[in-house]
């Protein structure tokens, strides 16, 4: 009897080691076998790869899978090779011999699947070779790659739409863990699929407990260690930077029990690997890592992934922390949220889409150049050009020129080392002792290559002399570091970078096919990106659920264990907690005023950590060397820790209230957007909620009065800078003064077994609980709260009139204190308005006797 197709599959399930499919893999793989063209969308580790490879061994033909991973391409290529699939790859890695070899097998049908990275597709004898292979099925792996409004866009894919033409439109498969429902529109249009069977088996990850901590830059190391000891196990750090890179690492490495790897672009390729294989190996548990690390890593057993600095995207976010837990086991994903951090991704998103002007700038400066090829590095364009990117941004510069014909990036196995022999002697290997073997074998090498040209300098390929010499690089490059040293050798290495040559010198700027409508279409997509990475961050709601919605997942629901779907503890620490809805309190909102005023002064002049030290009155050295000790906001929220005024700047950041503008890289000024000026003057209302760690929250809703630093005048007193216009109103009406703590030199608190019972009281209100959260936790009624207020204030201790009192009674006790006969009190001391004769008292002691204005 034949067979079923669900027994057929069964049957070659067992050719990958397999007993059963995973959701969806059976749909997607009878829709292939089927014929049809296919969308797929699975989490990172459900299985994309059995969709396409199952197929392949069922069908007669060869299976080109297209995949930006080099690494898990050799990885995939050896574990279907183990299992007895006809498998291989095609990539720079393989010399040109190897290469060709398996492009013969490629057409003459030895292999079931071929792997290629897009970048193959420029090769016109890979081309003519594919062009006698029966293709029968082509896989397009991270196939968000192929779409401009994806977040990893790669031009290279933007070829396979053609060469899916030029295989006479074989049945298609592209699979991707992260495509919202338009770059999924854009996969099925650029590839031409027809009337592809979408699939979308869920992006919900069960076993991830997603978490955001707001961490200001002062916490942020202590936060991440704090992690590192709760949380065992492997596990990856993602940074912004290299140098944050090397930093995060050294202090993992200080505190921790694990060993501690780095891995960052800026490191050499060996160094690359053996960081990637300790990791793997296990040797080296936690590694620290650019987002250059993760890209084809199959480490089922992570069970933690940091984000320390905000990503870009939700979509590079999810793919990042998504490698945790692929072995099912509950594992954690912390983004440790500081809202200055997206100054670095704005810096990013500027780097990767330069303007016209720059890149009409590089351009002409490259045809002034009278070399060719022109080997100069983008780092020392940027500097010769004094232009305010990266070397990434002259990076993208090139790749603009070189996609529109302007240029041609030459590949750095094609920059040349030079040489010159200047010595007497008819060989120079005696000079060396007999054991230098290696040296020695690169030295007649060398002298074969230059022949009879010495005294002159000759110029080849560094790949000709490995040849010659049959070592591997590592080793001949070791040797040249020694024989330069040699007297009569002069060695000079070949360029690092990938040189450029001019195509026409003569072609204009404006005669170039760039579309620079369509690139500022895209970076303004990347910025409402990073706008919902942010609103990610600060969003109240379950966390899973809002990437879930955020890609268009059908099946999402609320996934219970987040921070903030999880227990109070949990939520009370995350970054959404601390969202305050900003226009429901008077005096928070003063407090955001007099914050926006202090920025108003600086004048766009000095960075964020300046200003809060200016508001909070620091005593500070570099503060007077700048005079902004002599502004009139100098200490105008000295109820407020330097902290605690950075952590309300970053706020007002995230809210769209004050802006930072890069005045020199990485060392960002701050200055008032427009929203933020009209909020400062009271002409607009603050709409958006500020978000704030729960500590800042009860000081901002319950703040002191605007005191002066010590020997400093009143603010509005001051000389040197007057107020001006609207600006200075954020402070206009005080709060009511307050009486200073005594100082600890002169007025010691008491021995802890002897401190009475209203010092108790008085530190549970100044912790910023209110009256009714201090009730509860002392066990005192109102009356009695009143009293051991009254004393404390009596003793010398701060109290604030706002702490205690709600907005009625502050009118009322100000009307009794102005009136100077008072009101008739009724029986058992109480005003008609329900007002005692302690609270008048302690009112009275709260604001120095006077009204003291609110």
């Amino acid at each position: 009897m034949a067979k079923t197709l669900d027994d057929q599959l069964q049957q070659h399930l067992t050719t990958f080691a397999l007993d059963s499919f995973r959701p969806g893999q059976a749909e997607v793989i009878k829709a292939v076998l089927a014929g049809r063209d296919c969308l797929c969308i699975m989490p990172t580790g459900g299985g994309k790869s059995l969709c396409y490879q199952l197929p392949a061994v069922m069908r007669d033909g060869v299976t080109l899978v297209v995949s930006p991973l080099i690494a898990l391409m050799k990885d995939q290529v050896d574990t279907l090779q183990a299992l007895g699939v006809r498998a291989t790859l095609i990539n720079s890695t393989l010399d040109a011999g190897e290469q060709n070899q398996r492009l013969a097998w490629m057409a003459a049908g030895h292999y079931d699947l071929v792997y290629i990275a897009p970048e193959r597709l420029r090769s016109g004898r890979f081309l003519e070779a594919l062009g006698r292979t029966a293709v029968q099925l082509l896989a397009v792996d991270e196939a968000h790659c192929i779409s401009q409004w994806g977040h990893d866009f790669r031009p290279d894919y933007a070829r396979l739409g053609a060469l899916r033409r030029q295989l006479g439109s074989p049945t298609t498969i592209a699979l991707t863990a992260t495509a919202t429902p338009e770059v999924r529109a854009d996969v099925g249009k650029l590839l031409e699929l027809r009337a592809p069977a979408v699939f979308i088996t869920g992006f919900a990850r069960p076993n991830l407990r997603f978490e955001v901590q707001y961490a200001p830059a002062a916490r942020k190391d202590e936060l991440l260690v704090d992690f590192l000891h709760q949380t065992p196990g492997a596990g990856i750090v993602y940074a912004a930077t290299r140098r944050r890179c090397e930093e995060v690492a050294s202090l993992c490495d200080a505190v921790g029990d694990r060993r501690v790897g780095l891995y960052h672009a800026g490191l050499d390729l060996e160094a690359r690997r053996r960081a990637q294989e300790a990791f793997m190996a296990g040797d080296t548990p936690i590694v620290v890592a650019t987002n250059a690390f993760g890209m084809g890593i199959d480490k089922a057993d992570l069970r933690f992934v940091v984000h320390y600095n905000m990503p870009g995207s939700l979509e590079a976010y999810y793919q990042e922390a998504g490698r945790a837990g692929r072995d099912g086991h509950t594992s954690r994903c912390l983004l440790l949220y500081t809202p200055a951090d997206r100054h670095v991704q704005e810096f990013f998103i500027e780097n990767a889409y330069p303007s016209r002007e720059t890149v009409a700038r590089v351009y002409q400066y490259l045809c002034s150049l009278v070399e060719d090829p022109i080997e100069v590095t983008q780092q020392e364009l940027k500097e010769r050009l004094t232009l305010e990117l990266g070397g990434e941004g002259i990076g993208a510069c090139e790749q603009l020129l070189e996609r529109c014909g302007a240029i041609e990036r030459l590949a750095t196995q094609e920059n040349r080392a030079a040489v010159r022999l200047d010595s007497p002697l008819p060989s120079l290997v005696e000079l060396l002792p007999r054991e230098a073997s290696a040296q020695r074998r690169v030295l007649r090498a060398i002298e074969g290559l230059v022949g009879a040209r010495r005294g002159e300098r000759v110029y080849f390929p560094l790949a000709d002399l490995v040849d010659a010499a049959d070592m591997p690089r590592d080793a001949v490059n070791r040797a040249l570091r020694t024989l330069r040293r040699l007297p009569g050798f002069d060695y000079v290495p070949p360029f690092r970078g990938r040189a450029v040559h001019v195509c026409n010198r003569q072609r204009p700027f404006a005669k170039l096919d760039i579309d620079f409508t369509t690139l500022e279409q895209r970076k303004a997509r990347e910025y409402e990106k990073l706008e919902r990475v942010i609103g990610y961050a600060t969003s109240g709601g379950c966390r899973q659920l809002e990437i879930l919605r955020y890609f268009g997942d059908p099946q999402a629901r609320h996934c219970g264990v987040c921070d903030n779907c999880g227990p109070a503890p949990h939520r009370a620490r995350s970054a959404a907690d601390a969202a305050v809805p900003a226009g429901s309190d008077e005096s928070m909102l003063r407090c955001v005023r007099m914050a926006l005023s202090g920025v108003a002064r600086t004048q766009g002049r000095v960075g964020k950590g300046l200003v809060a030290k200016m508001l909070c009155g620091s005593q500070s050295q570099q503060l007077r060397k700048l005079r902004l000790d002599q502004l009139s906001t100098f200490g105008i929220l000295s109820h407020l820790s330097q902290s605690d005024a950075g952590m309300l700047l970053d706020a007002l950041i995230a809210a769209g209230l004050v802006e930072q503008k890069e005045a020199q890289r990485f060392r960002p000024t701050v200055r008032l957007t427009p929203y933020g000026q009209q909020v400062m003057k009271g002409q607009r209302a603050l709409e958006a909620p500020l978000v704030v760690p729960g500590q800042l929250r009860w000081k901002l809703h319950r703040p002191a009065a605007p005191q002066p630093a010590a020997s400093q005048p009143a603010p509005h007193a001051q000389s040197g800078t007057k107020p001006d216009g609207d600006a200075g109103r954020a402070s206009a009406t005080p709060l009511p003064a307050a009486v200073g703590r005594p100082d600890a030199a002169s007025t010691a608190d008491p021995d802890p077994a002897t401190r009475p019972d209203y010092y108790w009281t008085w530190r549970v209100i100044d912790a910023g609980c209110s009256l009714a959260e201090c009730a509860r936790i002392r066990g005192l009624d109102h009356a009695a709260l009143v009293q051991h207020l009254l004393r404390a204030a009596e003793a010398g201790y701060r109290v604030r009139a706002t702490d205690i009192f709600t907005p009625g009674e502050l009118d009322e006790l100000t009307q009794r204190v102005l009136a100077s006969d008072g009101q008739t009190r009724g029986a058992g001391g109480q005003s008609a308005a329900g007002v005692t004769a302690d609270q008048e008292a302690l009112f009275r002691r709260c604001t120095g006797g006077g009204s003291g204005g609110r």
